[in-house]
């Protein structure tokens, strides 16, 4: 089956609502409300079992905890899915185009998320031609997470990601291939026809293309399905013939809203007044937020993955914490740091050793938080 998106104007890009204004609408909504609903019950009946079982019998094992946890987790993707669903469907989307080598954006999310293909036993294959497009940064990496979710939750043994510019019209194309069904379960469970993969992250990867206004084309055949997205804003070898981008007036619904949305923040505190002032500042974001309260349960929890950004306390940053933190960081390069400080105000960066951190006071965590970490994720791309 080929799903296909179009594009708006060339040249023009504008602000418009995931759902559009016609008779289907309210339709399609309803549906998939009725599909997160679903996904969203399966797993926390699963879960609910778990944690029924282990009240009963007070035991509960490794792996059993391990899928209780993936569960939850689970859960806690789709609320998120969720929460972009309904910024792209209010239209309170406002886009600011740059030039983006959406090659090396693609290398660093696989990077980021190394450690969760390894967990999952993905072997992932890459083949990507270097490639700069005009795009809305922020946008672009949560399409590119929203394409790895989905990818990940799928996949049942490589993934091949592929990136490659067309000659005419100059488009970068993006494909992801990957089977969905193995080869000896094909005869009993081929009739789905890709039904399957139409999940809540492909509902928001689609909606996230719309917005961008790419070409999206998906192929299911045989078990298995390709994935392909074209950016029509790709620059060309004579920059100056690239068509700018215009974007009309932000809509009723008010400027951008929740942009770290999908982001995922884990903060080191061992106090809980700490993490109680970080939880309330956050909460409006739309980040995904996690807490742990020394470096052991930190290097525990990042052995499934590393988040985007670490906010630790800066009495917790001993000789243990600036090691683990040179291993995060040579895994990921990108990866922010913020440093909740007894003393001081607003946001100060430093860098010592190499070691670049953005500080600010205990005192201040609500004011000065949610800038820094805006201002550090925007720099990591």
């Amino acid at each position: 089956m080929d799903l296909t998106i179009l594009p708006t104007a060339p040249g023009k890009a504008s602000v418009q609502p995931a759902f559009a204004a016609d008779p289907g609408a309210a339709d399609g909504f309803r549906d998939l409300l009725g599909q997160l609903g679903r996904e969203i019950a399966a797993p926390m009946t699963a879960a609910l079992e778990r944690v029924n079982a282990f009240a009963t019998t007070g035991r509960i094992d490794r792996a059993g905890l391990r899928a209780l946890r993936d569960e939850i987790e689970g859960v806690r993707r789709l609320g998120l899915s969720a929460q972009q669903l309904s910024r792209f469907a209010s239209g309170r989307v406002r886009q600011n185009p740059e030039r983006l080598n959406l090659s090396q954006t693609l290398r660093d999310a696989l990077a980021q998320r190394s450690r969760e293909t390894a967990s999952r036993g993905i072997d992932l294959r890459q083949d990507l031609k270097p490639a700069e497009i005009i795009i809305d940064a922020s946008m672009a990496s949560a399409l590119l997470q929203s394409v790895l979710d989905w990818s990940f939750e799928h996949a049942r043994s490589h993934i091949e990601f592929r990136i490659d510019v067309r000659s005419w019209p100059v488009h970068a194309r993006l494909a992801c291939r990957f089977a969905y069904i193995p080869a000896d379960e094909l005869p009993a469970q081929n009739a789905d026809g890709g039904a399957a993969l139409e999940t809540v992250p492909w509902q928001l990867l689609r909606r996230l293309a719309q917005t961008l206004g790419l070409v999206v084309q998906r192929t299911d055949k045989d078990g298995s399905t390709q994935l392909t997205l074209e950016f029509p804003h790709t620059v060309k070898e004579d920059v100056s013939k690239l068509a700018p981008l215009e974007f009309d007036e932000p809509t009723a619904a008010g400027p951008n809203s929740q942009p770290m949305v999908g982001r995922h923040v884990l903060v080191i505190a061992s106090r809980r007044e700490t993490r109680n002032a970080v939880r309330d500042t956050l909460r409006s974001m739309g980040l995904m937020v996690d807490y742990v309260a020394s470096v052991d349960e930190a290097r525990q929890f990042c052995e499934g993955g590393l988040p985007h950004a670490i906010v630790f306390e800066s009495a917790l940053a001993g000789e243990n914490f600036r090691k683990l933190r040179g291993e995060w960081a040579r895994e990921v390069p990108t990866l922010a740091f913020i440093e909740i400080a007894e003393q001081g105000r607003e946001l100060e960066v430093t860098d010592i050793g190499g070691q670049r951190s953005a500080r600010i006071g205990r005192d201040v965590i609500a004011s000065a938080l949610p800038s820094a970490l805006m201002f550090e994720l925007s720099e990591a791309g």
